[in-house]
């Protein structure tokens, strides 16, 4: 173990005690909420337990690279919350998250989209959905990485690579080949949204979507997204590819986190006009049933080599195949 492991190693044990041996890479914001609620952490304590796997994970360690810039001020803001006592108007207090690098944040903090030519840019306003998150009490931790302007743009470019950022990696399999093209994708353009979830860097992550970039890297690091329909959640403030087809959407580590993130980002906004029309529920975690896959069945293909099978799934390795075959084995035991 180098020396920057050994101290991202020691900081994080310091500060796992602070949250009372609290896991917070698994935790969910219903847990972390109760926490807080019943004194055993501070927004404090997390905030810094969130930085110390930063810079053991993400600056160090494996190097995910999935945050791209650390909010200077995320300790003061943290530190505000600790004096007041719960308000049910805000349910996410203290609670850190972080943003995707094309959601505006009039902070000390930049607003880029992975791209060199807005190295230096600065938002004056924040976006409609961060103002919300700042109203609901959350701590903005950092901006996540992202494939530049989360857009492909080259036809060998890979997911969650930006000029600015560099390559965001798989929390699972973080290596690269010898073209710095990972071994295995991250998925993309919310990257590092996703990619900070799945590896306990954040509470929670918001990302965005014009063609499949929460599924997709939901799907690849194995944490929950909702991809809202177009208006339910406000633009404002989000660089643009496709009005038509643009979203913002919440990347947790459960199906509650993501209903409990949609109640605070979803609303109307009179800068966008899409969001005006819409009815929403008060409280999207109402819909939630534990029991609400009971009878349901999951097709798997039988024979990997099959030519009629998917191309990834054809393609992924003989010990992969095993794995799937012992999540059944589990799955059926249950």
């Amino acid at each position: 173990m180098g020396a920057g492991a050994a101290a991202g190693a020691s900081a994080m044990a310091a500060e796992e005690k602070a949250n009372g041996n609290l896991c917070i890479e698994n935790a969910s914001l219903a847990e972390l909420q109760q926490a807080l609620a019943e004194g055993r952490t501070t927004a404090s304590a997390l905030t810094r337990a969130y930085l110390a796997r930063i810079e053991a994970y993400d600056r160090a360690g494996p190097n995910l690279n999935a945050v791209r810039e650390v909010n200077p001020d995320a300790l003061a803001i943290a530190a505000s919350f600790d004096q007041i006592k719960p308000n049910p108007k805000q349910p996410l207090a203290g609670l850190p998250i972080l943003v995707k690098d094309n959601i505006a944040t009039a902070d000390k903090q930049h607003t880029t989209a992975g791209s060199l030519a807005l190295t230096e840019a600065r938002a004056k306003r924040d976006a409609a959905l961060v103002a919300r998150l700042r109203a609901a009490g959350a701590v903005i931790l950092g901006k996540a990485n992202l494939t530049e302007y989360a857009n492909i743009l080259a036809i060998d470019m890979p997911a969650g690579y930006s000029s600015l950022g560099g390559q965001v990696k798989n929390p699972y399999v973080p290596g690269l080949d010898d073209k710095g093209v990972p071994v295995v994708s991250p998925g993309g353009s919310s990257s590092g949204s996703a990619v900070a979830v799945a590896a306990g860097l954040a509470a929670a992550a918001i990302g965005t979507e014009t063609s499949g970039s929460l599924l997709s890297p939901a799907t690849q690091s194995g944490v929950v997204t909702v991809k809202p329909t177009v208006g339910l959640i406000s633009r404002t403030g989000i660089l643009p590819i496709a009005h038509s087809q643009d979203t913002a959407g919440p990347l947790t580590r459960t199906v509650r986190d993501a209903a409990i993130l949609l109640n605070v980002l979803a609303g109307p906004d009179p800068r966008d006009p899409a969001t005006l029309p819409l009815k929403r529920p008060p409280d999207y975690t109402k819909f939630l049933d534990e029991n609400g896959l009971k009878g349901a069945r999951i097709g798997v293909p039988s024979d990997p080599s099959d030519p009629a099978n998917d191309f990834h799934y054809r393609s992924i390795s003989p010990r992969a195949h095993a794995v799937i075959g012992e999540v059944i084995a589990a799955l059926e035991a249950q």
